[in-house]
């Protein structure tokens, strides 16, 4: 057998230095070297023994660390409900330690009194004692006609007390061996399974972060939480505080989300900034762990804070396909679809309302969010696009056929194009309310605009913005036109959008930040170009676009407008484009959004054409007969019979929102829609019609 086939077999992991082999090394073309190495490994049994005596170690810390739990628990309660502003609580747990403590001195004195008690009672015990040894004595001896028997009972009480003694003197013996290994065991038992009392060093790592990557709880959240580096937080810590969750943590989407309150001193915004530590604490990427001020976002009182933890990895998949690539039309009245959002949900973007502002340094998917948002609102028939480019790009050429205007360029003509564009709606804006008023409506919608042609809904994106309100002679009346069409134009179904990649005020105006419904920003730098983008304090109250990856997190932005919600991280759909192969994938979209368009709609640069009106409700009113309930398919039939052309891309569903926003009522039944001319008719009858 050789010298390698002798060698010990070495655990993985296991330090090695090779056995000591001395000798010389001898090179014929150099000096002589003396080599000298060793081989020192750590006995298995060796390593196993460290362990549990390391364990029973830990049990002395945790049972010491439990009887100072107890000991201080009032105290502890009290502060902490006290940091939290809950007097009454803290109160409470204060005049529970002073029952406690008159519990105890009662019972002490009890203790006392019954022992001195027993003294003053002791002669009076011995005595009959006494006389019942006596008394039984002379009884033996009288029977037994013996005077020796008088002794026999106290000789009985002698062996008595012998055998008693030998009893307790075994039993100290056992109690002696046992008691020390029994405490031992105990101690090594409590430092293995002591869970968060045990010192860290006694918890190996498996055991404190394996949970972490796979659920988050309130303890977990707690964890993370005192060991964030801010002072006040370490402070409430260790006299006692708790947070009290408003909302433990649930199953939100593909991630958890809680709600808790943060003690005296404290802000959302500190812990917001320590986002990469806690994410770290929780075991997830720094922009899978989102805090913001509850209060802020309607979530829950003043001095709370929300937290989003998304599951490892799921912010890194893409987003699904467009769903409206293949078929289907768009409303903007309602939303037209932009992405999805780290829980898997569908976000969609308000228009008709809304105005729009998406920025953030170059690369990371702005422009295609306008495609995105633009394609959308292509595919709704009645919608009107205007599209104006400050840079020679193809973002927008395949759109071209459906858009009603289409600018592209930085220079002065370009420029005067886009002031006139805009000069164009205030004016539009101005007379869309006059005719609201003659038309005794408070706002357009989709009926409406289906009634009279003149109010369709105008779409106007600016894309590269900071050459238009960053011109030096332009600029200003730019900014000045445009804030004033946004402060009218929300029910007058005019919509404006704006992308830059400069947040500062002569490329992107804070007033119209401000006053815009929706606003995106992917990745950013700064803060205040994460303000520019999102308006004032938004960095201070969670909303930080600073915190996306520049190169990792691209086609993702956090907006705001679009839910319930504070803010929305958003993956958005991507529509592909290849400059180079002169492929777009939204051309075949636009196809279709061009052959659906509805009769009179502005498309190709052309001019708005002499169309006629139709109203729902009295089309309705004609093709509708009888008292019978007619499905909503069946319906939809009937008025392409009578205008096909008017109603060819009406669906079922666009039908329904339609007449609810009319005050039309329809029927479900087994999840098939009918229309009830018992619904129809008063609302016909109360237009005269």
């Amino acid at each position: 057998m050789s010298q390698e086939d002798r060698l010990p077999a070495v655990p993985a992991g296991t330090d090695v230095e090779p056995e000591v082999i001395d000798g010389q090394v001898v090179d014929e073309s150099g000096p002589v070297a003396v080599v000298s190495a060793r081989t020192v490994t750590t006995p298995p049994a060796a390593r196993l023994a460290a362990r549990h005596v390391a364990y029973v170690v830990a049990g002395v810390v945790v049972a010491w660390k439990r009887w100072r739990l107890a000991r201080t628990r009032h105290e502890r309660m009290a502060r902490s409900a006290e940091l939290s502003g809950d007097h009454e609580t803290a109160l409470r747990w204060v005049q529970q330690r002073e029952l406690e403590r008159e519990q105890r001195s009662r019972r002490r004195a009890d203790m006392i009194r019954a022992v001195a008690e027993l003294v003053k009672v002791s002669p009076l015990i011995g005595a009959a004692l006494l006389v019942v040894m006596v008394l039984t004595g002379v009884s033996l001896a009288v029977v037994r006609h013996r005077v020796a028997d008088i002794a026999w009972p106290w000789l009985a009480l002698f062996h008595a007390v012998a055998l008693a003694v030998e009893v307790a003197s075994v039993a100290w013996l056992v109690a002696s061996i046992a008691g020390p290994v029994a405490l031992v065991l105990a101690l090594h038992h409590l430092g293995r399974h002591a869970g968060d009392l045990a010192p860290r060093w006694a918890v190996s790592a498996k055991t404190q972060d394996a949970d972490l990557a796979l659920v988050v709880t309130a303890d977990t959240i707690v964890l993370a939480l005192q060991h964030v580096p801010i002072a006040p937080l370490k402070q409430a810590f260790k006299d006692g505080w708790k947070p009290a969750f408003h909302t433990l943590p649930v199953r939100d989407g593909e991630g958890y989300t809680a709600v808790f309150p943060v003690p005296l001193g404290v802000t959302a915004a500190m812990i917001a900034d320590q986002q990469e530590i806690l994410a770290r604490n929780l075991q997830r990427a720094k922009t899978e762990v989102w805090a913001t001020d509850a209060e802020r976002g309607g979530i829950a009182p003043a001095g709370h804070v929300a937290m989003w933890v998304a599951n490892p990895g799921v912010l890194d998949r893409p987003a699904p396909e467009y769903p409206l690539l293949h078929d289907g039309t768009a409303d903007v009245f309602r939303g037209v679809p932009a992405g999805v959002s780290p829980r898997g949900d569908a976000i969609s973007i308000p228009v008709v309302g809304n105005n729009f502002v998406v920025g953030g340094i170059m690369g990371q998917g702005k422009s295609n969010a306008c495609r995105v948002l633009m394609l959308g609102a292509a595919l709704d028939p009645l919608a009107e696009l205007w599209v104006h480019v400050f840079a020679y790009n193809a973002d927008f050429d395949a759109y071209r056929p459906r858009l009603a205007r289409y600018v592209k360029g930085a220079e002065d003509e370009h420029i005067a194009a886009a002031m006139a564009t805009l000069h164009e709606l205030y004016a539009e804006v101005t007379r869309r309310e006059k005719r609201l008023e003659e038309l005794g409506a408070l706002k357009v919608t989709r009926n409406l605009a289906l009634r009279c042609p003149d109010m369709r809904p105008r779409l106007a994106l600016f894309s590269e913005c900071h050459e238009l309100f960053g011109h030096r002679g332009s600029g200003a009346e730019a900014t000045e036109v445009a804030v004033a069409v946004i402060r009218k134009a929300r029910k007058t179904a005019i919509w404006m959008g704006f992308d830059t990649q400069d947040a500062r005020k002569d490329a992107i105006p804070p007033k119209i930040v401000g006053l815009v419904s929706v606003n995106a920003c992917f990745a950013v730098k700064t803060w205040r170009a994460n303000d520019g983008f999102l308006g004032d304090g938004s960095f201070q109250a969670g909303i930080r676009a600073t915190e996306l990856r520049p190169g990792r997190d691209v086609g993702r932005s956090l907006i705001t407008g679009v839910s319930d919600a504070q803010f929305e991280l958003l993956k958005w759909h991507y529509i592909r484009s290849d400059d180079e192969k002169g492929t777009d994938e939204a051309a075949p979209v636009i196809a279709r959004a061009v052959t659906a368009a509805a009769p009179g709609t502005a498309i190709g640069g052309s001019a708005t054409l002499a169309i006629e009106a139709r109203d729902l409700l009295a089309d309705l009113g004609e093709v509708i007969k009888g008292t019978e309930r007619v499905k909503l398919r069946d319906v939809v039939g009937l008025l392409r019979g009578l205008s096909p052309s008017w109603y060819r891309s009406l669906t079922a569903t666009q039908l329904r929102a339609d007449l609810e926003d009319e005050g039309v009522k329809t029927v479900n039944t087994s999840g098939t829609h009918y229309l009830d001319p018992a619904e129809l008719r008063p609302v016909l009858a109360e237009r005269g019609e």
